[in-house]
């Protein structure tokens, strides 16, 4: 059989698969797991303002009536009609008729880069071979034809790993900064991983929403000189508007966003209206991440390498989402929860890697509950527990306790190679009784579970003892058990027939993941829409 030449190379480009070579690596392998982190990051991103297969149709005129009525319509309707069209497709409607030429340039545009590659199909996102410069010729002409503003730009398709394509780049971003966008997602591709964002993007003042994937981020100290110093008092700041360097940015996300700890604080700071944080894959020299914001309603952290996340002072937040977070030199991340008087989400927990402080007191395992040491406002918990675990384990009844008013507790059983002692029922009795588990818990539910002893134990304990349970959900692991039945067998015999749970009503799944699926969703976590965002479905 001949020799088959392999497929190009898409997620990477060939410098970057050379690179590879030379360092012994597989540049096959390296494309499936840069595939893999680049659909991850996808997931994460907003939908694109306009729909791709969106299109503009009449009926034709009856006998007799040859008048154009949808050209008749208010210019604010046809600009709204305008609006929702890819940009390609806008700029297409000045050809309609006279009528309809100056709408487009009229009606901020809106642009996906994934608009513009043929095939694409609505909602999926798949980046441009490093050698088609198509693309990236097809956004410069329609980014310098309008003259703006932008009501929205994604780009997330395009190669910026030379120094013609991040001259280009730069050249967009200032046209950004002069005409004006309010929603702007940018995404390089993994290699190399540390392409340059242009500092320009700093100037762009009228972004409410900024995406940001895979970038090294500009250099802020000199800024942060010519300025006011490094920032000394943060919520001062953002409290009286001085050094705000996005006025207006309301949500902000940086995925794999290469930046110090400097730089994080002078995005905070000179974000003063900022209410939704993400930072997804965070960069390993972040260490500490100190919240605070008048107007901040949500803050997810996700895989990142933190040691510290404080909630400082932020008079608005309401959820707070931590999902494998680490500490660099493996120890516990140290989360502190100071003045957050709304905060009602909290997950997930986990007490083997999450050192929790409340104000200035922290959690050990058996710390007698005070007013000190708990967050009353809280309703809604999600934990992350390694049930294996014995010192894990040991620290649930502790955190519980914090958390005296929560309505509704998630769980999601953390799979461990190697057991470290076991939890029995005698534990629980022994820790009881826990306030919110007996008299305020309505709604549980509990993914991955094995059938393990130590879960066993826990959830015998929590169905003897939950007296105002309404609602359960148990999601079995992918391929622990020979049926669904199995399960449902097991779990009759924890839930007692004359207990406070007897009319619970109680739902058995299966994971259809082998991974145990989805447990995280960034988009989600922002809506507030969605009253429970951490619950399985």
């Amino acid at each position: 059989m001949a020799h088959q030449n392999p497929a190009p190379f898409v997620y990477l480009d060939a410098a970057a698969a050379a690179d590879a070579r030379r360092r012994g690596m597989d540049p096959h392998v390296l494309e499936q797991s840069t595939q893999g982190v680049l659909q991850f990051l996808y997931m994460c991103l907003p939908d694109t303002p306009v729909y791709g297969r969106a299109g503009l149709s009449a009926l034709p005129a009856s006998s007799g009536d040859a008048d154009d009525r949808i050209s008749a319509l208010p210019f604010g309707i046809l600009r709204n009609i305008v609006s929702r069209l890819p940009a390609k497709d806008a700029a297409r409607t000045s050809a309609l008729s006279r009528r309809w030429r100056p709408v487009s340039r009229c009606t901020p545009l809106a642009l996906a880069d994934a608009h513009l590659l043929p095939g694409v199909l609505e909602g999926l996102r798949q980046p441009a071979r490093a050698d088609t410069p198509a693309l990236a010729a097809t956004v410069s002409r329609a980014i310098a034809a309008h003259p703006g503003p932008f009501r929205a730009v994604h780009l997330v398709c395009g190669y910026y790993g030379n120094a013609a394509r991040q001259r280009e780049l730069a050249r967009w971003v200032q046209t950004f900064a002069a005409k004006g966008v309010e929603e702007l997602v940018l995404v390089n591709r993994p290699w190399p991983l540390d392409v340059p964002l242009p500092a320009a993007l700093l100037d762009v003042a009228t972004l409410t929403r900024l995406y940001l994937g895979l970038w090294k981020f500009p250099d802020t100290s000199a800024l942060q000189r010519r300025g006011a110093g490094a920032f000394p008092d943060t919520s001062a700041l953002q409290r009286r508007g001085a050094g705000a360097v996005f006025p207006h940015l309301r949500e902000l996300v940086l995925c794999s966003v290469e930046l110090e700890s400097r730089d994080m604080e002078y995005l905070l700071a000179g974000s003063p209206v900022l209410e939704n944080l993400g930072v997804v894959g965070g960069s390993k020299k972040v260490t500490r991440l100190r919240l605070v914001g008048q107007h901040l309603r949500c803050v997810q952290i996700c895989l990142s390498a933190v040691d510290s996340v404080a909630v400082v002072d932020t008079s608005s937040l309401e959820r707070l989402f931590l999902w494998e977070t680490m500490a660099l030199d493996g120890s516990c991340v140290r989360l502190k929860i100071g003045e957050a008087p709304k905060l009602r989400v909290l997950g997930y927990l986990n007490p083997g890697i999450h050192m929790l402080e409340i104000r200035n007191t922290v959690i050990n395992a058996g710390i007698k509950a005070s007013p000190s040491t708990m967050v009353p406002g809280i309703r809604i918990l999600g934990l992350n527990v390694r049930f294996g675990v014995r010192n894990d384990v040991k620290m649930l009844p502790t955190f519980l306790r914090c958390f005296p008013n929560v309505e509704t507790l998630h769980f999601v059983s953390q799979k461990t190679e190697v057991v470290h002692g076991k939890v029995n029922l005698k534990f629980w009795q022994e820790a009881a009784p826990i306030e919110s588990i007996q008299s305020c818990i309505k709604m549980m539910t509990f993914r991955e579970f094995r059938m393990e002893r130590s879960e066993v134990a826990f959830l015998k304990f929590f169905f003897q003892s939950a007296q105002v349970l309404k609602n359960a959900v148990i999601v079995g692991s992918n391929g622990s058990f020979t049926s669904i039945h199995e399960v449902i067998s097991k779990l009759k015999t924890l839930i007692p027939e004359n207990g406070p749970t007897k009319s619970c009503h109680v739902l058995v799944y299966e994971s259809s993941d082998p991974d145990g699926g989805a447990v995280w969703s960034l988009q989600k976590g922002f809506d507030f829409s969605v009253s429970d965002p951490l619950y399985y479905r």
